[in-house]
């Protein structure tokens, strides 16, 4: 039977809706039980396989909306989390320490899985590393959900780092892309300076000039267009070969600390009563959104997943040594810049969005047909399995403190009436 003769304008608008409010009940049972609701979105999308396979769907056609689903869920989950980033002298510590980790993890990661690709899959150097960057970014997409029940300090560290981890990842895979064919250290490092710091100049100017104008807008429809002035941004960012995602992280970033970016004679520019209400809308808006992108491209995702990829030995053997390296430099990675308390943080490292993105945009000339896709499933589902098993653990472990706290503070209450009641005895 085809899909055609049995799906109309109402059958999608049911599935869609279905979905959105599945969604939502994850979220809640997310919450409740620390299992991410990223899995449980996945695996719908892996269920939604055997109907498509009964109606004979092409899953293919789904990739270019799985892209363009990703690009546009990357920049409001960074956008979301850079609404959040609150600079205070309070929070600088943890805004270093997650800025180092993300950095020092992203480079080591990807050289150690490079290695092991240029190994074992005899890929060439370059190419290792092009397969190995979009695997050794974590997913803030992922994690930002999921980490809400952790401690205030460690939530922020983990969504810093994610956050933080992504930008750095997309910029060093499209410079390496950029600069692959050049032979001259020199003409490579000018390059990526020059990137870098033309994106940071720009992303300045265009933020000023943003909040500038829209704290001045007086309509009520102004948050949609903000949200496609940004998304125009970094598309033609993206088409000038800038780190686009540097544009939207430190439009956020001022928006929220305008006071701060906002100084001397500029002050005098800031209207506060308008920046609040716009920055209350827009974080409403990213949230929501973010979340309806979010929930699309996880199920999107799960349907066009190949599980016969898996059944490899090759694959499993590769993936597990993948997997080893990730979590073996992340605690020395942690270890020497948090240096105690490592858990649940060392264990939250999923792959996901980021990951997904970025092996789609591997350039033609760099595809390796050899390639085990199967590598990239292993890595996203066991990755995401062992964030779920150690924040169950770290919840209950909490739990088990909390009731532990409460009677100790019972015992020493009833010691004190003891006393209390002995000495009234006495006199």
């Amino acid at each position: 039977m085809n899909l055609s003769e049995v799906f109309n304008s109402y059958v999608f608008i049911i599935a869609v809706s279905v979905i959105i409010i599945l969604s939502y009940f994850f979220n809640l049972f997310s919450k409740k039980t620390n299992i991410p609701s990223v899995l449980m979105l996945i695996l719908v999308g892996m269920l939604l396989q055997i109907p498509a396979y009964y109606f004979d769907f092409n899953k293919e056609i789904l990739r270019p909306v799985l892209e363009i689903l990703g690009i546009v869920g990357l920049i409001m989950i960074v956008l979301e989390a850079a609404l959040d980033l609150k600079l205070t002298k309070e929070k600088w510590p943890t805004l270093w320490k997650s800025s180092l980790s993300a950095l020092l993890g992203l480079i080591v990661t990807a050289l150690a899985i490079a290695a092991i690709f240029n190994f074992f899959l005899g890929l060439s150097q370059t190419s290792a590393l092009i397969y190995a960057i979009p695997l050794a970014i974590m997913s803030s997409a992922i994690i930002i959900p999921s980490v809400e029940n952790l401690s205030e300090e460690k939530k922020e560290f983990m969504i810093y780092e994610s956050t933080i981890a992504d930008i750095l990842g997309i910029m060093f895979f499209y410079l390496l892309i950029a600069n692959a064919g050049e032979s001259s250290t020199k003409v490579v490092v000018f390059d990526v300076v020059g990137n870098i710091s033309w994106t940071i100049a720009i992303s300045i100017i265009v933020s000023y000039l943003l909040v500038f104008v829209f704290q001045n807008i007086k309509t009520e429809v102004k948050l949609f267009l903000l949200i496609a002035v940004l998304l125009l941004l970094y598309s033609i960012g993206k088409l000038l070969s800038l780190s686009s995602l540097l544009i939207i992280l430190v439009f956020g970033v001022v928006l929220q600390n305008s006071k701060l970016f906002f100084f001397g004679f500029m002050r005098k520019w800031l209207k506060p009563d308008a920046i609040k209400v716009v920055l209350k809308d827009f974080k409403l808006i990213t949230s929501e959104s973010s979340f309806v992108v979010r929930t699309f491209f996880f199920v999107i995702f799960g349907i066009t997943l190949s599980l016969s990829s898996l059944l490899s030995i090759k694959v499993f053997l590769i993936s597990g040594l993948v997997l080893g390296s990730i979590y073996l430099l992340r605690f020395a990675v942690l270890k020497m810049i948090i240096r105690k308390d490592l858990k649940p943080q060392l264990y939250i490292a999923p792959r996901g969005l980021v990951t997904i993105l970025l092996f789609f945009a591997i350039p033609e000339e760099y595809v390796v047909e050899d390639f085990k896709s199967g590598i990239l499933l292993f890595t996203i589902i066991v990755t995401s399995i062992i964030m779920t098993v150690s924040l169950i653990k770290d919840a209950q472990h909490e739990e088990e403190e909390l009731t532990e706290d409460m009677v100790q503070s019972e015992e020493s209450s009833i010691r004190s009436l003891s006393d209390e009641g002995s000495d009234r005895i006495e006199d």
